[in-house]
């Protein structure tokens, strides 16, 4: 089968430089890995950019063929280039024009994305999440918040812009650097003390949820897993997490609830703080995790190899659109195309 693997890498192919930037890239090193393991799945490759030249880059790639519903499938890695709603930007291309793709669609990535609107659909599913208010001041009132409060971004991913406040001061600051570099409202939440867990899920109908992770903070005074940290990997991860049978089953169960309610496809990671009284609250969901962090460690302890995991991915998401599995074909060969640019 044809897959073209649409990423975010050169940010010039646009008509106009319009609103934000998008901050966020995936790993180039794990984009060659993802590419190498959809041939190793015995697929004709392509590596392209989400831009305005998409659609006849993919037209090229896999022509209409009246005899088949689709011709190939998109592995969507892209993050956006600018603008609002990043995530959905690519998938939003992709439905337009008809490319069936791995992944969540516009509305779930939106919905994700959107970390006060993706709280607001985890409670009304009976999720717990912490408590939280959306400032646009630093002035506003917290009402009953207490401190600690964790304060990010309404829209952002990776961490950008995480940051904790013990007091109203640093509140104030922290809300204002958000308005000022994000230009978009900041999140803030009560910090939760505790374990923090991160679910994988896989699949659609039947969903999978993988190995659960726990991030090791070692001794750290401040447990957060910031940008920083990410970018540098600085931080290990225990897989499977040290908990409970019962709190398991109930992380489970509430990320399986999350997933539904962001309307989520075929894979994602649901991140969790367990309070010193067992308490679990979702802090978010991530609609398209990177397949190079705890999302592989949770997979490679349930028995996947790298290469099986992107192909089973490839494989849930084929099943959504045309009810089958991906046809089998035979190991790609040198005919296979990877556009690096």
């Amino acid at each position: 089968m044809r897959v073209a693997v649409v990423r975010n890498h050169d940010h010039t192919g646009v008509i106009n430089r319009f609103g934000q930037s998008c901050r966020e890239e995936y790993d180039r090193d794990a984009v060659k890995r993802i590419v190498a393991a959809l041939q190793e799945g015995g697929h004709e490759t392509l590596l392209c950019e989400g831009d305005k030249g998409l659609f006849a880059t993919l037209e090229r790639f896999m022509p209409p063929d009246p005899h088949v519903p689709s011709s190939g499938i998109v592995f969507n890695l892209a993050s956006g280039i600018q603008g609002e709603c990043h995530l959905s930007h690519v998938p939003a291309m992709l439905e337009l024009a008809g490319v069936p793709y791995t992944g969540a669609g516009p509305l779930g990535n939106g919905l994700a994305l959107d970390k006060v609107i993706a709280k607001v659909l985890m409670r009304d599913r009976g999720v717990p999440t912490p408590n939280f208010r959306v400032m646009r001041r630093g002035t506003e009132s917290t009402g009953d918040l207490r401190f600690p409060v964790v304060v990010k971004p309404r829209s952002e991913s990776t961490s950008f812009g995480l940051q904790l406040a013990h007091e109203p001061a640093q509140l104030k600051e922290a809300v204002e650097t958000i308005a000022t570099q994000y230009a978009q409202d900041a999140l803030v939440e009560e910090y939760i003390e505790g374990q923090e867990i991160y679910v994988g899920l896989l699949g659609n109908e039947e969903l999978e949820t993988l190995p659960l992770v726990e991030q090791d903070f070692g001794d750290r005074e401040i447990r957060l897993y910031t940008q920083e940290d990410k970018e540098r990997m600085a931080l290990a991860a225990i897989c499977p997490a040290q908990i409970g049978n019962k709190l398991a089953t109930m992380l489970r169960d509430i990320s399986v609830a999350t997933f539904g309610a962001c309307q989520c496809r075929d894979y994602a990671r649901v991140d969790i703080r367990i309070d010193r009284s067992g308490q679990p609250f979702v802090l978010e969901i991530n609609s398209i995790p990177t397949l190079y962090g705890t999302y592989v460690q949770a997979a490679t302890t349930a028995g996947y190899s790298f290469s099986s995991l992107i192909n089973r991915i490839l494989d849930v998401a084929h099943t959504r659109y045309f009810g089958i599995g991906v046809p089998k074909t035979k190991r790609a060969s040198n005919r296979d195309r990877i556009a690096l640019r």
